[in-house]
């Protein structure tokens, strides 16, 4: 028996399993141009990136694929992943991840179908927000950015795709400014899908019937996948259509964050990186070992001082880095500022929001135990935490005076901005510390986490912690920033509380790198989970300027 009739098997599942998985690249060549004077169904096959400066001073209606031609990635697996995760929860995502060498075996067509079962089936439609507040991050991620620069120069743009059209949508209207979406629509039995794509989609025609009634001088191009002509009817209404072959994606370069048409401020989900087939493995691998080491590290840090708990949780992967930027008197600054009737008080440390955890972790930047004011935390949280926690009722009076009697007890810590935000933004700074303490200090905290995100607004907030826990390793770094004076100033007239607020926002800010924005609390819950009522009285969405 030959070497070669040994290796032939090999050889064999390679070719389909690993050429399904990259995509099947297939060559453009640009000898079938047909000349403008040909009828309307004769198409310019060309390579989008050869021809894009033929574009630049055009006025154009652009029908694109979304997976083809927008996103890099050539599997869409990752997105379903993520679906199944966030939506569906441990189990889907095991039988998804086990199904996956089924899907690459059989076509596209039907492994979509088969994805789409498996993410979808029993999942309540009215609480699927994964396509609004989880996946736009990750699409962004995947953007090729000379794609998106075609797109930036038409007047109308259609987005077409074979996903399941809520997974999309959001996406494509909301953050990338796109009129129209064609997608798929899933079938719904009593509120729950069904995990069936119908074969009808929405009506687009009225588009371009409109757009063919108009006379300005301009026609409809189409961008697509060179593997994708034919999948959707829409191309044959293009007089061009420009094509790209997996190569073309792959040297494309990714989008900036600059350059997003709308910020992407807010997001969910428990996951922090993209679950690729690989690191899906490491996820499903590392989920048992993690629950058992984040219980370790709760017992630890609950049980132990901070001097023998700091040291092994560093051990075990919990890192912390400290900058003490100050430049404190070694006297309070209130023995010197004192009113004739008032009596030393503590140090209130405000800081931005990251997670659950930054109070405990000030704590152990100061080694020292402070009061923690928060405006939500869940019962299982509260009794986990090894400091003094505090809810505040988001009544401005009774808040007042319960910070005053705090203040009165010790140091105490604020998150001024009353909810978490992963991003690199930091939200509105609410003034009430600004009227309590004369003596406040900025804190700067950010975190990096390589697994899962200890934050959630559609989610289990009493899990918060063990998520955070679970990571493998995670990295905390607390600056300590100069003392900011604050009630004296309001009370002398000087400055007002809502500037004492923005100014130490704004040194946050600086001091993280992360841009300022005015929004809130409830302008986030609105956004992700549809919980917290509107941002504003015309009952429309919040937009991003």
């Amino acid at each position: 028996m030959t070497k070669s009739f040994f290796f032939k098997p090999f050889f064999f599942l390679y070719r389909i399993f690993f050429r399904k998985l990259k995509g099947f690249p297939v060559s453009v060549s640009s000898s079938h141009h047909a000349s403008s004077s040909q009828s309307k169904n004769d198409k310019f096959f060309g390579s989008l990136y050869s021809h894009r400066s033929d574009l630049s001073n055009q006025t154009l209606m652009i029908i694109f694929n979304f997976e083809g031609a927008l996103l890099k990635s050539p599997s869409l697996f990752d997105y379903f992943m993520l679906v199944a995760f966030e939506a569906g929860g441990l189990l889907r995502s095991l039988v998804l991840f086990l199904l996956y060498p089924l899907i690459c075996l059989v076509s596209e067509e039907i492994g979509l179908k088969i994805m789409v079962m498996v993410c979808f089936f029993g999942l309540k439609r009215d609480s699927f927000r994964v396509g609004t507040a989880v996946l736009p991050k990750f699409f962004f991620e995947d953007v090729g950015s000379e794609a998106f620069e075609v797109l930036q120069r038409a007047g109308k743009k259609v987005g077409v795709s074979n996903l399941p059209r809520v997974m999309i949508e959001s996406f494509l209207k909301d953050y990338l400014e796109i009129d129209v979406v064609v997608g798929k629509e899933l079938k719904v039995f009593c509120g729950y899908f069904l995990g069936v794509m119908e074969e009808k989609e929405n009506n687009v025609l009225p588009v371009l019937e409109e757009h063919d009634g108009e006379d300005m001088g301009f026609d409809i191009i189409g961008i697509t996948a060179s593997n994708k002509f034919h999948d959707h009817q829409l191309f044959y209404y293009c007089k061009d259509v420009y094509l790209l072959g997996n190569s073309d994606k792959r040297s494309s370069k990714k989008l900036p964050r600059d350059r997003y048409p709308k910020k992407l401020v807010f997001h969910d989900g428990r996951l922090a990186l993209k679950p690729t087939p690989l690191d899906t493995i490491a996820i499903l691998m590392w989920v048992p070992l993690g629950i058992a080491l984040a219980i370790f590290r709760i017992i630890v840090g609950i049980s132990l001082p901070y001097g023998v708990s700091f040291p092994i949780l560093s051990f075990s992967g919990l890192r912390l880095t400290v900058n003490d930027n100050t430049k404190r008197e070694s006297q309070s600054i209130n023995s010197h500022r004192s009113l004739p009737n008032d009596k030393p008080k503590g140090v209130l440390y405000v800081c931005n929001h990251r997670t659950l955890l930054d109070p405990l972790y000030i704590c152990f930047a100061l080694k020292k135990n402070l009061h923690a004011v928060t405006y939500s935390l869940s019962k299982m949280s509260e009794i986990l935490s090894p400091i003094k926690t505090v809810r505040l009722t988001r009544n401005r009076h009774q808040d007042a005076e319960m910070m005053e009697r705090l203040m009165n007890q010790g140091d105490v810590v604020v998150c001024p901005e009353g909810t978490t935000c992963r991003e690199p933004y930091l939200l509105r700074f609410s003034p009430l510390f600004s009227e309590i303490s004369d003596e406040i200090v900025p804190v700067a905290v950010d975190t990096h986490v390589p697994m899962f995100h200890g934050t959630t607004a559609g989610g289990l907030k009493c899990l918060d912690p063990l998520f955070f826990m679970m990571n493998p390793s995670a990295i905390y770094t607390v600056q300590l920033l100069d003392t900011v004076s604050g009630l004296y100033c309001c009370r002398d007239g000087s400055r007002s509380s809502i500037d004492v607020a923005n100014y130490v926002q704004g040194e946050v800010g600086r001091a993280l790198g992360f841009e300022c924005t005015k929004f809130t609390r409830r302008d986030k819950y609105f956004i992700l989970a549809g919980n917290e009522g509107i941002a504003c009285k015309s009952n429309q969405p919040l937009k991003f300027e």
